[in-house]
């Protein structure tokens, strides 16, 4: 019996220690801050990282787990280590000699060095516990902070630009002005009974039509007028599709155009025509635009067809009945983000610009990255001249000071579209723009609100 005791003690103490101890971390995160301004360090200056735990749900067993952390740069260098996870503070210090960011990943992992991987608790029996496990389910499981700090950031510039840029896309805006713009619309049910919908199709130069939804106030009919916006679509791989919507706006007219003029169901697409589609954008096994061989001509390359999209896009709302003539709009994200840089620099006159995460910053220096194996997610078009036409950071210096630019987000812990290629973009942009840096945001996820977490630049 003694011996029993014993044992059910020793296993009382295990589970007390056991990674798997029941809703310790499922509600935590980790908060990253720098001791100043992560933007303004200047060479060779200490940074010094606190990364706190937040959310804990009681105290953390001695030895159960660990911050593993990796410090990396721009310019390739890593330092990397684990030290016990005790619930409290973590510093870390660094500096960088010349411009460019500093990154430092810290995530908390087990004995075995698995990263923390957290449950869902809630209730999921009833449709508000359902949503929220939804919800969950679409989020990072890791308990983690992915952020950093710049150096002398407003110093950075860009690969050299084609020298016949602005003469290359003269030639292929000509090849848009030979196509009228000529639309298409079908009017679909719209849940908002201030607006109507309409699924559209517009000529373009180029393989594909504009394709996408169209929203319109009632009150255009009563003689009132709205801003236009035009809105774009991510990278969305190879799935190739556009819901239709059931909802819209009633004080704007909004153009939401995908990236491929793709055939919709309102004109009769099909399974088929989907499949199809996805076959087509590919191109020597590659996903859309990542074709080296493709985009060693420019006049071929896969992001030709959406540039002359966007510029005609911009173009139909212009013409629309409704439109108050003088506020046109862009936004989106990603992917999304870089067309929207497209929509302010294509001469249509954008009147405000509304980029998040932009995609497809700086791509010379995003190659030598991903070649390097400098820090990064490696979702970088490889690099060839040719891109050099369509870098976001190259048409921002087209973008007029009439347009107000605005980079919604740039996260100091994405990777995906590095820190360094955000701030060459809002290097380039002449003026009358801002730029939202938030700190421990990665692509795709932004920590909860924290002092020392939002850093905004503006300029006239």
């Amino acid at each position: 019996m003694k011996m029993t005791n014993m044992m059910a003690a020793a296993f009382a103490a295990w589970m007390l220690a056991s990674p798997a101890a029941a809703g310790l971390l499922d509600d935590a995160w980790l908060m990253g801050t720098t001791n100043k301004d992560p933007l303004t360090y200047k060479p060779g200056e200490e940074m010094v990282f606190t990364v706190t735990p937040r959310g804990l749900d009681g105290s953390v067993p001695a030895d159960a787990y660990f911050l593993e952390w990796k410090r990396s740069d721009d310019y390739g260098k890593v330092e990397q280590g684990k030290v016990p996870f005790t619930g409290e503070p973590f510093v870390y210090k660094t500096s960088l000699d010349k411009a460019g960011f500093v990154r430092l990943e810290v995530y908390v992992v087990d004995r075995n060095g698995r990263r923390y991987a957290k449950k869902f608790t809630g209730d999921a029996t009833t449709p508000e516990g359902r949503k929220a496990m939804n919800a969950f389910e679409r989020r990072k499981k890791a308990v983690f902070f992915d952020g950093g700090a710049g150096v002398d950031i407003g110093s950075l510039s860009t690969h050299e630009e084609p020298k016949d840029f602005d003469a290359f896309w003269a030639g292929q805006y000509k090849r848009l002005d030979l196509v009228p713009v000529k639309a298409d619309r079908i009017e679909i049910k719209c849940a908002n009974p201030k607006a109507r919908l309409y699924a559209v199709r517009i000529d373009c130069a180029g393989l594909r039509p504009v394709t996408g939804y169209l929203s319109v106030p009632k009150a255009v009919d009563e003689g009132l007028t709205f801003p236009c916006r035009l809105e774009t679509h991510g990278y969305n791989g190879d799935r190739c599709n556009h819901g239709t919507p059931s909802w819209a706006r009633d004080n704007e007219i909004v153009l939401n155009m995908n990236a491929h003029g793709l055939k919709l169901v309102e004109f009769g697409a099909t399974d088929a025509d989907t499949k199809a589609l996805r076959w087509e954008v590919r191109s020597h096994d590659c996903t859309y635009a990542f074709d080296a061989k493709q985009n060693e001509d420019p006049e071929v390359a896969y992001f030709n067809g959406m540039v002359l999209r966007v510029k005609r896009g911009l173009q139909y709302l212009k013409t629309l009945k409704g439109w108050n003539g003088k506020d046109l709009l862009a936004s989106g994200g990603s992917q999304g983000g870089l067309q929207t840089i497209w929509a302010a620099a294509c001469g249509e006159g954008v009147t405000q610009a509304e980029s998040g995460v932009t995609w497809c910053c700086d791509m010379y220096n995003n190659n030598v990255r991903r070649d390097r194996k400098i820090s990064s997610d490696g979702w970088y078009i490889p690099w060839t001249e040719s891109m050099g036409y369509y870098d976001a950071a190259n048409f921002a210096k087209r973008i007029p000071k009439t347009c107000r630019t605005i980079i919604t987000r740039a996260g100091l812990g994405d990777y995906c579209c590095p820190p360094m290629g955000l701030a060459k973009l809002y290097n380039n942009i002449p003026g009358n723009k801002q730029i939202n840096w938030v700190q421990g945001s990665e692509h795709g996820y932004v920590p909860p609100a924290y002092e020392g977490r939002d850093f905004v630049r503006n300029a006239q």
